[in-house]
């Protein structure tokens, strides 16, 4: 009951004690006078208001109880599921919760029948997190806060390639040269990306990495006479910045449970590291008509020579224990014009517009917590590049490649701020690098 109800209730009961004494007296004095009736009739209405007013306290003590006890309900499911938001609502010495007082439990009941008094109760508008496996995350950078993420990246992949260099006569009759290649790839990536949240749904991303690469190229030619069949190696390196990424995502919905999130991606990598077209190619002459030399860069490039732009969808189905996740995505290459390379002998060779394939890419995954600090992902990634044209045209054996890996990754929260993810690549299709692995160190404030 408000508080008042209860002045008012005290209010009547004085006022019907002093009618009672006041009757008593002009008893004993006169009889059955108006002034006598007069005060009876209003004793009557005081009296039929006390019984009204105490009807309705006896209302309100059940309906409190029932809120009580909702209440009581709610907050323990909540607490059982994902413990107190604030450490410092932990009850402290190992002493146990008060029970909230009539006017806290008044509040309580009120904002949960929607009414303003109190602080409305905090609802899980934001994905969970899981074990990050895949290059976007999640969770969103709530508003106002900054993540700076550290991460190494190394990536082995080998491969053999046979190349038939001549012409054929009749069928299975090939006169020319065969040159067996078999290609060592180790590649490093120290990367620094930052993350800042515009408002609870809209973040901004940027990513700088540093590439460091090395590969290893075996050649033996086949039919060129006993005294040139032997292995020749060929050995190559590069180190410098990488790509930068800009991003930006924005969550589209307020999903819960078994409801899913989707989130949208945009991506735009430009073109900061060594390109491609700048390092020096060993050929003694113009590749093109004379291929003298092994054909290969003298030293590695550590970007991609375009500007890209990504889009995607991200989606998270949350469905206790698990967190189901997955996301579609398409990177646009954009063309260059009035390219050329440098070989050997200081020459430039003109090769015109290039114009690399559009990859579209889809990935999905499970994330399971195993405690409220560790946490367990696997995944598949799967990403299929479209074939490169020069000047129009596609090149002559350039065929759509697909790059398929299946992902395991581990997170484990080392305290509020820091978290540390590993997550471990093996590759599945011939063209995907054999392993990968990843080390992240994000640090929010």
């Amino acid at each position: 009951m408000k508080p008042g109800g209860l002045r008012k209730a005290g209010a009547l009961c004085c006022a019907l004690l002093m009618l009672t004494h006041g009757l008593a007296q002009g008893s004993d004095v006169a009889g059955d006078t108006p002034e006598r009736q007069a005060l009876q009739r209003r004793l009557a209405e005081q009296i039929e208001q006390i019984n009204a007013l105490k009807r309705a306290i006896a209302k309100q003590e059940a309906d409190l109880v029932q809120l009580r006890r909702a209440v009581t309900s709610e907050s323990l499911n909540a607490q059982r599921g994902r413990g107190p938001a604030d450490p410092a609502q932990q009850p402290q010495g190992g002493q146990a919760a008060q029970a909230p007082q009539d006017g806290q439990a008044v509040q309580t009941a009120q904002a949960a029948q929607g009414g303003p008094v109190g602080q409305a109760p905090q609802q899980e508008a934001r994905p969970p997190e899981v074990a990050q496996i895949f290059d976007q995350p999640g969770v969103l950078t709530p508003r106002g806060k900054y993540v700076l993420e550290p991460s190494l990246q190394y990536s082995y992949s080998s491969a053999n390639r046979v190349a038939l260099i001549g012409y054929t006569v009749i069928p299975a009759l090939l006169i020319g040269l065969i040159d067996v290649r078999e290609v060592k790839r180790n590649t490093f990536t120290a990367a620094l990306a930052t993350r800042f949240g515009l408002t609870n749904r809209l973040e901004v991303e940027a990513r700088i990495p540093y590439v460091y690469r090395s590969d290893s190229t075996v050649s033996r030619e086949v039919g060129t006479g006993s005294a040139n069949d032997t292995d020749r190696t060929f050995s190559a390196s590069g180190r410098q910045i990488g790509d930068v990424e800009l991003g930006m995502r924005y969550q589209l919905n307020d999903g819960g449970i078994d409801k899913p999130y989707y989130i949208g991606t945009l991506r735009f990598k430009s073109r900061t590291g060594r390109d491609p077209f700048e390092v020096v190619t060993d050929c003694v002459q113009r590749c093109v008509g004379n291929s003298s030399g092994t054909g290969l860069p003298l030293e590695l490039p550590t970007g991609s020579g375009f500007y890209s732009l990504q889009g995607g969808l991200t989606w998270l189905f949350p469905s206790d224990p698990a967190v189901f996740f997955g996301s579609v995505t398409y990177l646009h290459n954009f063309k260059r014009s009035n390219v050329s390379r440098t070989v050997l002998n200081g020459e430039r060779e003109f090769l015109g517009s290039v114009e690399p394939g559009g990859i579209f890419g889809f990935n999905f995954g499970m994330g399971l917590g195993l405690n409220d600090r560790t946490s367990f992902s696997i995944g598949y990634d799967h990403n299929s590049v479209g074939r490169t044209k020069l000047n129009g045209q596609v090149v002559p054996g350039s065929v759509r490649t697909q790059l398929g890996t299946l992902l395991l990754g581990y997170s484990y929260r080392i305290n509020d701020r820091r978290t540390l993810a590993v997550s471990l690549g093996a590759g599945l299709t011939r063209d995907t690098p054999d392993i990968t692995l990843s080390v992240k160190l994000p640090i929010s404030n």
